[in-house]
């Protein structure tokens, strides 16, 4: 390397720490974090670290920030790296045009938003042909720049006839001046304050506008078939179910902005006082706001209404498929699983306790078939034969009718301890015809693998669900009409966050489960299944660091997630990170105690009474970390997901038409929305509990009261049985 390459490769080393010093900065600014915790965590995150693991055993070095946190770091620090690489791609384009100055160049450099960068740049933007660009080549720009001057005194028309160039295609001083005109107009647009202005002007004062194509039509929009409201306030639902309704060609969408405040503000920026081209000036910025800045403003500012709709869209799938994911396991059942049908009859399958398949049937309990007396012998054999707890239902096509036969099965058996449970069933369908549920079941049929997957999803919610695309698991709003690739990134984090929060067994978890876990991927979690097979039961956590392709920074991310929960080690049945075993070993001898008292009323009551401050102080570690350790070796093979109610088990069935107003009922919530919470309490289809009708109080949203899976007490409000709607509060009527 020569000498002026040396200096030129530190320079840029120097420039790449400061822009990343002002980003951490600007970050720590915006999240109200300090500069210290966002450069930590930057820096974590520099190295490989995985969000998931920073959370939990890097919390003294991040001040205990959570996921969230992490996570809008990285987001924000990604967005703002990204910008600079386009800064710096803008300030290269324009100095090539040799018309960059230390202004632009300054304005470029402190912008903090992609658009202000894009804003800047425009005037310089290589464009297609354009008016403004035509005039340009037939030599009207001196024109423009006379206008723009806006002499006190001479002639406009005179001056324009020195631009008559048959040659050229000007022919005649109307002509030129209207060229000149349309040159201006244009610059007028590209000017970057004009435009932030405009944008901002339209997304306060813009009136959302809807209208039916057909108002004879009818359809799922007829709310917006006359529709106008001011679109800085539309709740994001609302924005979501216009654009879908413009998109399937029913509805016509515009915005409406008064234009008196734009043409002010931009005669302001451009007129001078009193001139001999005042009036045509007034008619450019009339030309410019219409023709070429309302219409690209427009697209901006309803682009802004969508991210915002999609946004709060992405945000209720991704928390309402966190609460399901993390839905109380029912341990220790035998399950049978039905997946409900009406001709091809309901695909019956047994699971044990752990999961396993014992038996598939099928059975034809509904209408055309209506074999009810065959079908409860089925269902009685198998609840004798393998001791059947529970029943569990899909919530498909024949679900109600097939709830009411299982029911009066359940009334028949009186001596048993059997209940019945509903589930929704959404992408089982999707997961029994995949590959992987071929290679699971491969001698099943496609409706015997969806009964299946309909039974463990009770037994370990977590791990049957990650088999599903989370897209197909239907707990969200409009999620359709949403960036899929957005959604698919941002449920993916769900799902990592759900299964690190709960720690996978190392020997029972499958390559599904596996790969969500901190550090894995695919090809290594199909590696770990395949060491266990060919090498048995791992029996220590060093066993993983023998597994193909997992290396030694993939074992300190995942290592502590992994269970292994009859191995040699206590430890490695708990979440602490083998890093920290020294740390227990120091403390166990701190104690007096021995390792074998993990678990334990005597190691709990002990730890109890200790001052964690203290400890970590002798024993020289953080005090978050130790804490952990505590709690951890107080609850060791803890499964944080059981502090949770259990579902509501039923055994008779309830109808719309049992329905009365102001009747209690103890319900599930299915899904939660912007406006609402849908809980099923039995019936057909899920009862609605308005926003309006969650709390005595006032709820900004529904997901600050209720999530999906929550059991609640609900009153029912009103009851349509001709649309088969019934309206809940959970607001205790004053009379009870």
């Amino acid at each position: 390397m020569s000498e002026l390459e040396a200096v030129v490769e530190v320079n840029e080393e120097q420039i790449r720490q400061e822009v990343n010093e002002r980003i951490v900065k600007q970050v720590a600014k915006e999240l109200q974090l300090s500069v210290k915790q966002v450069r930590t965590t930057v820096e974590l995150l520099d190295e490989g670290n995985t969000i998931p693991f920073i959370a939990r055993y890097r919390k003294e070095m991040t001040g205990e920030l959570d996921e969230v946190r992490l996570r809008d770091i990285e987001d924000r620090t990604n967005y703002l790296r990204n910008l600079e690489v386009r800064k710096r791609e803008v300030i290269r384009i324009i100095e090539e045009q040799g018309k960059l100055t230390d202004e632009l160049q300054l304005s470029i450099v402190q912008a903090v938003k992609l658009q202000e960068v894009e804003d800047l740049y425009r005037p310089y933007k290589q464009k297609r042909k354009t008016r403004a660009s035509v005039a340009k080549e037939k030599g009207l720009e001196p024109l423009a720049s006379w206008i723009w001057d806006q002499p006190k005194q001479g002639d406009a028309l005179a001056e324009a006839s020195k631009y008559v160039d048959e040659e050229k295609g000007v022919t005649t001083a109307e002509e030129a001046l209207q060229g000149a005109m349309d040159i201006i107009a244009e610059n007028i647009a590209d000017d970057a304050a004009i435009r932030s202005w405009v944008r901002r002007y339209t997304l306060d004062h813009g009136i959302l506008t809807s209208e039916a194509k057909d108002k004879e039509a009818e359809s799922v929009y007829e709310n917006y078939y006359e529709y106008r409201e001011l679109a800085k306030k539309m709740p994001p639902h609302r924005i979501l179910a216009i654009n879908r309704g413009e998109r399937e060609n029913i509805l016509k969408v515009g915005l409406e902005v008064p234009p008196e405040s734009i043409y002010n503000y931009i005669g302001k920026q451009v007129l001078k006082g009193t001139s001999i081209v005042s009036d045509m000036l007034q008619a450019v910025i009339e030309d410019a706001y219409k023709r070429l800045i309302a219409p690209s403003i427009e697209r901006e500012v309803r682009g802004e209404l969508t991210e915002k709709g999609e946004n709060q869209a992405i945000s209720i799938f991704s928390g309402n498929l966190r609460s399901l994911l993390l839905q109380p396991p029912v341990k220790g059942r035998c399950v049978l699983g039905v997946d409900p049908a009406y001709r091809t009859g309901c695909k019956l399958a047994v699971v044990d306790e752990t999961g396993k398949l014992l038996e598939v049937a099928v059975t034809y309990p509904t209408p055309p078939n209506n074999k009810k007396q065959e079908a409860a012998v089925v269902f009685k054999e198998l609840i004798n034969k393998y001791g059947i707890q529970l029943i569990v239902i899909g919530n498909g096509t024949g679900s109600r009718e097939t709830e009411q036969f299982v029911a009066e099965v359940i009334a028949d058996l009186k001596d048993t301890e059997l209940a019945y449970l509903i589930v929704n069933e959404a992408g089982a369908s999707v997961y029994s015809a995949s590959k992987l549920a071929q290679g699971e079941f491969p001698d099943l049929d496609v409706a015997e693998r969806s009964a299946v997957s309909i039974a463990r999803r009770v037994q370990d919610p977590l791990a049957e669900l990650v088999k599903i695309d989370p897209k197909s698991i239907g707990v969200g709003q409009y999620q359709h009409d949403v960036s899929q690739k957005r959604l698919e990134e941002s449920l993916k984090i769900v799902v990592e966050s759900a299964v690190n929060h709960v720690g996978v067994d190392v020997n029972t978890a499958s390559p599904s489960l596996l790969s969500y876990v901190a550090g894995i991927n695919a090809t290594i979690a199909k590696n770990i299944v395949k060491f266990r097979e060919e090498n048995g039961k791992f029996v220590n956590r060093k066993q993983l660091q023998k597994v193909p392709r997992l290396g030694a920074k993939t074992f300190e991310q995942c290592v502590g997630f992994m269970r292994i929960s009859d191995g040699e080690s206590t430890l490695d049945r708990t979440p602490i990170h083998p890093e920290s075993y020294p740390v227990v070993d120091r403390l166990f001898k701190e104690l007096g105690v021995s390792a074998d008292k993990v678990g334990t009323r005597e190691l709990t009551e002990l730890l109890d009474v200790q001052s964690v401050d203290n400890l970590a102080a002798r024993l020289d570690v953080g005090v978050p970390t130790l804490r952990d350790i505590v709690d951890s070796l107080q609850r060791p093979g803890r499964d944080p997901r059981e502090e949770l109610p259990l579902p509501i088990f039923r055994t008779d069935v309830l109808k719309i038409e049992d329905l009365m107003p102001g009747m209690e009922l103890q319900g599930t919530v299915r899904n939660v929305i912007d406006f609402g919470a849908f809980v099923d309490i039995g019936i057909k289809s899920d009862g609605l509990v308005h926003i309006s009708q969650l709390s005595d109080g006032y709820v900004k949203h529904p997901m600050d009261v209720v999530s999906v899976g929550d059991n609640v007490t609900v009153w029912v409000l009103n009851v349509d049985l001709k649309k088969g709607r019934v309206g809940l509060t959970m607001r205790k009527p004053k009379d009870q």
